[in-house]
């Protein structure tokens, strides 16, 4: 499937997301308040200055993706498809540019600056990636992440993350993600200083608090349980959208064996020789029209992933609020603990 060429006038202006309905409020009004706290705090020293922040006066592009082979961590040879970020300044002087900068990343790259921005930003939903490696495909699909459709959805994803990133009033002002726009080389080594692997937590102490916390934020509750709903419901309906698509699939192009038949009939009758000819014809057209349905039709798919991602999104930021709301239960527990302990030794008792 086709897809259209990035504008080149386009700015910081991620594509539109237009919200799905929320049982009370909408995730600012949960969040907000945290994130409010927190807006100009980082992670130390790699949180942008107003004097060197530029990323709100420059363009975000993922133009093109080339396939690649190279050595792995395991000194393998892989495969792998290579994405160029093109940034360019919109302030102009005498009618030139004067920023432009390009470099190449691989996804495995933008998933270790989400990774980075995920421990970092505990507070803030941030925006999802598109899939790795499709799925709730239909057969005639390929599952196949060098399928150039696919690279070419994905081309399209990674720009939408970087530009959802660079429009947020916190994230853009973080230097890692300035650094993955400017700094081709030696820029893992720069994230992986940060020690955010250390802060990352467990998946076992993230299930621990879901059971342990006594009390629990309602509005967190509700959230998380909005977000399940709107994950199980949307791939429930990824998956039998696939399993329609094979079966429409499969009746069009039986219309294409008809045709063949049609044909070739054609050629061994004399009277209606022409009529079959055009009913082959018409068949055939038929069952290629198959093709162009299904395709637009995975346009919306591709949409409805992009909620299925943000649903994930939401639950990570309610699962960091359950462990924070289990660590301060905990120690207010330590701290009445404590003070009975100082009171009966104050009494002697």
């Amino acid at each position: 499937m086709e897809q259209a060429p990035p504008d080149p006038e386009r700015r910081l202006q991620p594509a539109p997301l237009e919200p799905l309905g929320h049982p009370d409020a909408g995730v600012e009004s949960v969040v907000g308040e945290e994130a409010e706290g927190a807006r100009d705090e980082g992670p130390g020293d790699g949180t942008m200055t107003e004097n060197n922040f530029w990323l709100k006066k420059i363009e975000i592009s993922v133009s093109e993706a080339e396939k690649r082979t190279g050595r792995n961590a395991m000194n393998m040879q892989e495969t792998y498809t290579a994405y160029l970020i093109e940034t360019r300044s919109v302030e102009h002087i005498d009618g030139q540019s004067v920023l432009t900068d390009s470099l190449w990343r691989r996804y495995s790259e933008f998933e270790l600056l989400r990774n980075y921005l995920l421990v970092y930003y505990p507070h803030i939903v941030v925006p999802p990636l598109p899939e790795k490696r499709a799925e709730f495909v239909w057969h005639k699909l390929s599952a196949d992440n060098m399928d150039p459709d696919f690279v070419e959805r994905r081309r399209i994803g990674l720009e939408n993350f970087l530009l959802r990133v660079a429009s947020h009033p916190i994230l853009c002002r973080d230097k890692i993600f300035y650094l993955f726009l400017t700094q081709e080389g030696n820029w893992k080594e720069t994230v992986n200083e940060t020690g955010f692997q250390l802060k990352a937590d467990s998946r076992l102490k993230a299930l621990n608090a879901t059971f342990r916390v006594k009390n629990p934020d309602k509005r967190f509750t509700e959230l998380k349980h909005y977000s399940d709903e709107l994950q199980s419901v949307i791939s429930h309906l990824l998956r039998v959208r696939a399993r329609v698509a094979d079966r429409l699939y499969g009746v069009y192009k039986v219309h294409g064996n008809y045709g063949r038949v049609f044909s070739e009939w054609s050629a061994i009758e004399k009277e209606m020789g022409d009529g079959l000819q055009s009913a082959g014809h018409h068949m055939d057209v038929y069952a290629s029209s198959i093709d162009d349905i299904l395709e637009d039709e995975e346009h919306y798919a591709d949409q409805l992933k992009e909620y299925l991602f943000y649903a994930e999104a939401l639950r990570a930021v309610c699962r960091k609020h359950e462990l924070m709301q289990y660590d301060l239960e905990m120690a207010a527990q330590d701290l009445a603990s404590k003070k009975q302990q100082c009171e009966e030794l104050a009494t002697g008792c």
